[in-house]
């Protein structure tokens, strides 16, 4: 067994290089922070209020872009064909450090910040996943780096990835097919959460795909028997999909939104439409039930004697962890100590849990220990999984919101747009600018942040799973 597996099984730490030089650095970037906090609120409050969702994000993007510029960044804008994709630059050589922003909000969900459901503007979309936050701390983080490397006391290349769409189509799929995060050493990422710790779990695998029946329209009521039902070839295929969930794995999730059922009642539907979603904890389950899913649409089809037609929309493959830089970050989120709150902002977590039905347990702003890493780790999906297998991706979770509070829900983006979120974006940039110091500074670190990575892809070949052509822009 080598010596990267053995620490990283028994947990040690690093030890790193140049203690008192990084300590020193460190308190830079956390005063730099501090510097910028009221302007990083304010961008923060402009993504929220602005809650665009994917690939609309004219607002949220400018807004992000702008901060870049102001702080002495390169910014290419529209990256992989993509209007809100952008990447920001500073510095040159090695090594080339990136770090994931995010900045699209969820519709329908749009909260005051109050602590019952009181939507801001009705129907409109909301930051229910706290992206307005997450984008803005990254930025905050990268421009403190940024500071060190024009004072000459870092040396390399500092980029900042502007990622849209990651709620739906997943935006960083055509940035990885572009090759945008190739030349990276390691990236880093964090997410908003209701505990604060080092990341060191994998996510689910996933793939969308939408299901189309064409049928024959008739009066429903004078000839029915001259129409063929795109509509029941629809609902046997949901019948079929929800009685095969009891004979998959645990791990496997499969979810799916129907779009078009027919129009009329008195009109048997000659077109409808489904969305489609399946998910597990490895690509090769998720791929074994998406093959038997898409067959079952063959079988609906027929037995309605209507046409069909699959496309793939995409898919994503579940997160590769990496525990040597998580240990590094647990260090960091140790130096900077637990969250602390007002009553006032006590109040207000209560209330969220009593709104919501939760316990009345407030907020958790203590440091979690290291966790083991699980084997199949349950929970939800992202795109930064396919970052993961270019790259090395270094990740934490920061508190910005009341213990057990449902996330993708109003109660998350009452939390996004005052002082609870603010307070968690802030030190999220704190500790994520710390650990960019450590894989700037420590060559060791950063190589075995790097072997870990080789091993857990092992021979994998990565490649995107997307349908040719660009994004699709101003698609629902």
């Amino acid at each position: 067994m080598n010596k990267l597996i053995l620490g990283i099984l028994m947990g040690l730490t690093l030890v790193p290089l140049n203690a008192q030089n990084k300590k020193a650095l460190k308190k830079e970037v956390i005063a730099s922070v501090e510097t910028q906090k009221d302007e990083l609120i304010t961008v923060s409050d402009k993504i929220w209020a602005a809650a665009e969702i994917a690939f609309q994000e004219k607002v949220s993007s400018q807004t992000l872009i702008d901060y870049a510029r102001a702080n002495g960044f390169d910014v290419e804008v529209g990256v992989a064909e993509t209007p809100t994709a952008f990447v920001a630059t500073y510095g040159s050589g090695k090594p080339v450090i990136g770090i994931l922003g995010e900045f699209d909000a969820l519709p329908g969900i749009s909260q005051k910040t109050v602590p019952e459901k009181t939507p801001f503007k009705e129907g409109a979309a909301g930051h229910g996943c706290g992206h307005n936050m997450y984008g803005t701390a990254s930025l905050g983080a990268a421009v403190a780096i940024k500071n060190l490397i024009a004072e000459g006391k870092l040396k390399g290349t500092l980029k900042f990835f502007g990622t849209p769409a990651e709620e739906k189509f997943f935006g960083k799929l055509w940035m990885a097919r572009a090759g945008l995060f190739d030349d990276l050493d390691a990236c880093l990422d964090w997410h908003p959460a209701d505990t604060t710790e080092a990341d060191v779990q994998s996510s689910l695998a996933l793939v969308d795909f939408k299901v189309e029946f064409f049928g024959q329209t008739a009066h429903a009521s004078a000839d029915p028997w001259n129409g063929r039902s795109a509509s029941d070839a629809l609902e046997l295929y949901t019948h079929g999909i929800n009685s095969f969930r009891e004979h998959v794995k645990p791990t496997v999730r499969i979810h799916y939104h129907i779009q078009d059922g027919g129009q009329v009642v008195n009109v048997v539907p000659d077109y409808s439409r489904i969305w489609v979603r399946v998910r597990d904890t490895k690509r090769e389950g998720m791929n074994e039930v998406y093959e038997h899913v898409r067959k079952m649409a063959e079988g609906a089809a027929i037995m309605a004697d209507v046409d069909y037609e699959i496309n793939l929309i995409s898919g994503i493959h579940e997160i590769l962890p990496n525990r040597a830089g998580g240990v590094a970050v647990q260090e960091n989120l140790e130096t900077l100590g637990p969250l602390s709150y007002t009553s006032e902002e006590l109040d207000f977590a209560y209330k969220i849990q009593e709104a919501t039905s939760k316990p009345k347990l407030g907020i958790n702003g203590k440091i979690t220990p290291l966790k083991p890493t699980a084997e199949h780790p349950m929970g939800g999906s992202t795109d930064v999984g396919d970052v993961s297998f270019l790259v090395p991706v270094v990740r934490l979770g920061v508190t910005v919101a009341p213990e057990g509070t449902p996330w993708h829900s109003w109660a998350v983006v009452a939390c996004g747009g005052m002082s609870i979120g603010h307070k968690g974006m802030v030190y999220a940039a704190k500790a994520l600018s710390m650990s960019m110091v450590d894989l700037f500074t420590d060559s060791k670190l950063l190589q075995e942040v790097k072997d870990e990575f080789k091993m857990r892809k092992g021979d994998y070949q990565y490649s995107p799973m997307l349908p040719p052509g660009p994004p699709p822009i101003g698609e629902e």
